[in-house]
């Protein structure tokens, strides 16, 4: 009989980005949560496009209405992922309606987009028109819309309606389009029409999940793809496959049976954002279990060498399916392997009677001996005292180490069946690519010990998120999140990742973060980090910019002159870089612009102080506020003819000057000294006679 436990997880692949997106869970989440704070709910339109969990939303007392105005009385209305045309959520103002919007991040960030253009600009979507995300951008759009789903429907509507004599011309798309396509008609725009402003608005997850699906085809024979026929999501990942593999939509486990799955050797397996991952794994397990029913059945039939009975190979055949299910061999069968060496083992269950400070006492069905477990044997997680695990009265499953007829005890251990069971979740756990929750409960060589599911998992330094040369006790006695990256079943043993687990939630942070920002807004950060050309700026999640000359309106020489790390402040958004994920952060507060303070507070005939900063030919400039110096040109420093400012100026002296011109386009200020000075008396020339008088005027 084949392996068919490696036979599983050898012929099924599953896609990493497998199920629902940021967008989905959020909004799923907050129809589950209020149902549970017992609110009366109705969603607008079915929340997501996946039937099943509808229904059982359905079975929750959760209504859907297709208008605002059915909305029942003292109902909560939760707006879908997809949102909606802005004139429900007009209605929905105007008409007083109790409702949360539970639009995806990104699907607001395009209505944002398209609704700031002016009114004769022209938007092109790249979508599918009777979609209900494309009908809600469409709503938001001052100016003429058209839609298209590829680059035959794009090249007509620019030849049809002569898109490019538009002077104003923008594309966005849905935040589920097709990524090859959009690649496409992205190049063609940028060919024929080199003046469109092009936004890249097709949602980071839905492109993830496409590339990984593409790739993840390649190396398949067949792909099934699980989610809901009238997800656009779906519908894409399905199309992406295609090219590549046999591929097969499919709602549910239960149409599985009506695919031959034998005929592949191997099968990938991914999801829709709107596919919750109960499915999911209802799949993978219905998927394992066809296929290693059918390849008994074939192996017993056309092997003539099987001497087992029918009855044994029932046997063997169902253990093979729970086996395959579970991702791991049963707990009889893994004590049954650690029973090879030590026949004097085997699983009972006692009672708790008597707790002591380093033992504890327990009667044991069937048997006349004393139990005890040593306090060694009580927990794989650092503890105290016995009283943290057990309590009388407690019915355990224990294992017997040694039967010590001479003392008549029997010496137990409950850590050594926790480990048992529990290495069986780190196995399912490995391969649903789940999250754990965990104890460090040592710190070893090369890394720390975590403790979780009774078992112990080594996550090696590299992968515990502590940087290099900080010392690893820092994680001592802390609870972590990780991921089990291997496993070996031989030894029982498992390596875990802490790293990932952070990378995954600050990535999810990072991308819940940016469909929030937008240029010009003004946030708070904390400054993470300086260099000689600017600072970064922690702004929750994601890092900030802000170049040396936005920091200051004086010039400085570095930034540690105006901020320090670890400063909270305040920043607005310059330029947002949606290709790279770049922010780019301003410091400078308008107010404190010495250009406005001059205009507010120094108008032209104003007389003030200034110091002399440097000396030309042709004059000499002298400072009037911080970041602003002004020019007192040769002619304007004193009333008699001088031969150069230096015979007047030296560079540091505090001058009197009156304003005398502001350009406040160029930046220039015009500075007189002589206006300030008395004016000498104009000397009267005496003339000999009349017609030298004449000649002289």
């Amino acid at each position: 009989m084949a392996d068919h436990g490696s036979f599983n997880s050898e012929r099924i692949r599953l896609a990493k980005t497998a199920g629902f997106c940021f967008g989905v869970d959020r909004a799923v989440n907050l129809v589950y949560e209020l149902v549970e704070k017992g609110e009366k709910v109705c969603t607008l339109g079915p929340i997501i496009h996946n039937s099943q969990l509808v229904s059982d939303l359905e079975q929750k007392g959760v209504k859907i209405i297709e208008n605002i105005s059915d909305c029942p009385d003292r109902y909560k209305v939760i707006i879908r992922t997809h949102g909606v045309e802005k004139s429900v959520i007009d209605d929905a103002d105007s008409g007083n309606v109790d409702y949360v919007n539970a639009t995806c991040p990104f699907v607001l960030k395009i209505h944002k987009i398209v609704s700031e253009q002016e009114s004769g600009t022209v938007t092109l979507i790249a979508g599918d028109e009777n979609h209900p995300e494309v009908r809600g951008i469409r709503s938001y759009c001052k100016g003429e819309s058209f839609v298209f789903k590829n680059e035959e429907e794009l090249n007509k509507i620019l030849v049809d309606n002569k898109l490019g004599e538009k002077k104003s011309l923008i594309c966005v798309s849905q935040t589920t389009f097709s990524l090859k396509e959009w690649k496409k008609c992205e190049k063609i725009l940028k060919k024929v029409y080199t003046n469109c402003r092009i936004y890249s608005t097709i949602c980071n997850a839905t492109a993830d999940r496409q590339e990984e699906a593409a790739a993840l085809s390649k190396e398949t024979d067949a792909m099934i793809v699980i989610g809901g026929r009238h997800s656009s999501n779906t519908c894409k990942l399905k199309d992406v496959c295609s090219l590549n593999a046999d591929t097969y939509l499919i709602e549910t486990a239960d149409e599985l049976k009506n695919i031959n799955l034998t005929n592949y050797r191997v099968i990938g397996v991914t999801a829709g954002a709107s596919t919750p991952s109960v499915i999911i794994k209802e799949v993978l397990k219905t998927m394992s279990e066809e296929i290693i029913e059918k390849e008994v059945e074939t192996t017993s039939a056309e092997t003539e060498e099987v001497v087992e009975t029918a009855e044994t190979a029932d046997k063997a055949a169902k253990a093979a399916v729970k086996a395959s299910a579970d991702g791991e061999a049963t707990f009889e069968e893994m004590l049954e392997e650690s029973f090879r060496a030590d026949e004097t083992s085997k699983e009972v269950v006692g009672t708790v009677v008597n707790i002591t400070p380093t033992e504890v006492f327990v009667d044991v069905a069937g048997r006349k001996q004393t139990g005890v477990i040593a306090f060694e044997d009580l927990s794989s997680a650092p503890i105290s005292d016995p009283n943290e695990v057990v309590a009388i009265g407690d019915e355990l499953t224990l294992l017997i180490m040694k039967t010590d007829d001479s003392e008549g005890v029997l010496k137990l251990s409950k850590k050594k069946v926790d480990e048992y069971k529990g290495f069986k979740d780190i196995v399912a756990a490995k391969e649903e690519d789940a999250i754990l929750e965990g104890k460090v409960a040592s710190i070893v060589k090369g890394g720390v010990i975590v403790v979780a599911k009774g078992s112990r998992v080594f996550v090696p330094a590299s992968l515990t998120g502590v940087p290099r040369g900080q010392e690893l006790d820092v994680l001592k006695d802390t609870t972590v999140r990780f991921k089990v990256i291997e496993v070996n079943p031989d030894r029982r043993s498992a390596k875990g990742s802490i790293k990932v687990v952070a990378n995954e939630e600050r990535k999810a942070q990072r991308e819940a973060l940016w469909a929030t920002l937008e240029e010009g807004q003004k946030i708070t950060g904390t400054v993470k980090s300086l260099t000689s050309y600017g600072a970064f700026v922690d702004i929750g999640g994601m890092d900030g910019m802000v170049h040396i000359s936005e920091l200051s309106w004086n010039r400085i020489k570095h930034p540690s002159e105006v901020v320090n790390v670890g400063d909270a402040v305040e920043v607005t958004i310059k330029k947002l870089d949606d290709e790279n994920k770049k922010i780019s952060l301003g410091f400078k507060k308008i107010e404190d612009n010495p250009w406005e303070i001059l205009k507010r507070d120094y108008p032209v005939g104003t007389v003030c102080n200034a110091k002399i900063v440097s000396i030309a030919s042709f004059g000499a400039f002298a400072n009037i506020l911080p970041g602003i110096d002004g020019l007192i040109h040769i002619s304007q420093i004193a009333w008699e003819r001088i031969k150069t400012p230096a015979d007047v100026f030296e560079i540091g002296d505090e001058v009197e000057v009156k304003i005398i011109d502001i350009d406040f386009d160029k930046k220039r200020v015009s500075l007189s000294r002589k206006e300030v000075l008395e004016k000498p008396e104009e000397t009267i020339a005496i003339y000999e006679d009349d017609d030298e008088a004449e000649d002289a005027e």
